[in-house]
């Protein structure tokens, strides 16, 4: 898919990594809309750096877990840029809970993970397809983790809305397809996100010196892969693993 003048939404587009992702998809040519939960000033802030690659940008807030402000927000962007072609969901939380320690493991945090790393981009992904249906094409990225692919991260309940996320986008490629194509980019370690910073240091160590390269994934590599899966036209329903060579899949 040619990318220039297409409009991508992008939640957690203020993040450290969805914005290299903002930065690398207005590279091309696409209008972007930064999605943010809470961090309003930061967002526009990103928005107004996107317009250096003379595209629109524009910050939209939304909770990701409610579905009358995701279908408010997918109007709002269909309004403002009159389209809508690539959504990313990289909008993601965690806490560090050790796996063993069951107690700390509560209803509250289980829900709140589950919500927002898996059944946020369900209700995304159902409000931008009839949109995408109606146009013809369109692209969806998620951004899942290396946990999703083994008994691994921050806690039992991120690891396993990742590979939530990391089936989720099969059974998508099915449902949206021919259409709509859906990947998938599952990133390790990546240092300078906020995800990042809410994981014990240990744990940071861990997957910096267990990877074969001995060094955190690259931000921009991953978003690079975002582009590319925005751009290919036969790859569908693919999770890629970006994590300096310590998972194989």
């Amino acid at each position: 898919m040619d990318l220039k003048g297409t409009v991508a939404v992008v939640t957690g587009g203020n993040g450290g990594l969805g914005q290299r992702i903002c930065h690398a998809l207005a590279a091309q040519g696409c209008h972007i809309a930064v999605v943010y939960a809470q961090s309003k000033e930061q967002a526009e802030g990103v928005a107004r750096d996107l317009e250096k690659h003379q595209v629109g940008a524009a910050a939209f807030g939304c909770d990701v877990t409610k579905r009358d402000q995701v279908q408010k927000l997918v109007d709002d962007v269909v309004k403002r840029f009159g389209r809508l072609d690539i959504l990313v969901n990289d909008a993601a939380y965690n806490k560090s809970i050790p796996f063993k320690d069951l107690d700390n493991l509560t209803y509250e945090e289980w829900t709140k993970i589950i919500d927002i790393n898996l059944t946020g981009p369900m209700l995304i992904t159902k409000a931008v397809a009839p949109v995408m249906k109606r146009q013809g094409s369109g692209r969806i990225v998620n951004i899942s983790s290396v946990a999703g692919l083994g008994p691994t991260g921050s806690s039992i309940a991120y690891a396993v809305s990742k590979a939530g996320l990391i089936h989720l986008t099969k059974c998508m490629a099915v449902a949206l397809a021919p259409e709509v194509l859906v990947n998938c980019v599952a990133p390790g370690l990546l240092e300078g996100t906020r995800a990042t910073a809410n994981l014990r240091p240990e744990v940071i160590e861990t997957g910096r010196k267990a990877s074969l390269l001995g060094k955190a994934a690259d931000k921009d590599d991953c978003a690079d892969q975002v582009v590319t899966m925005c751009r290919t036209n036969t790859m569908t329903g693919q999770t890629l693993v970006i994590d300096s060579g310590r998972t194989f899949h």
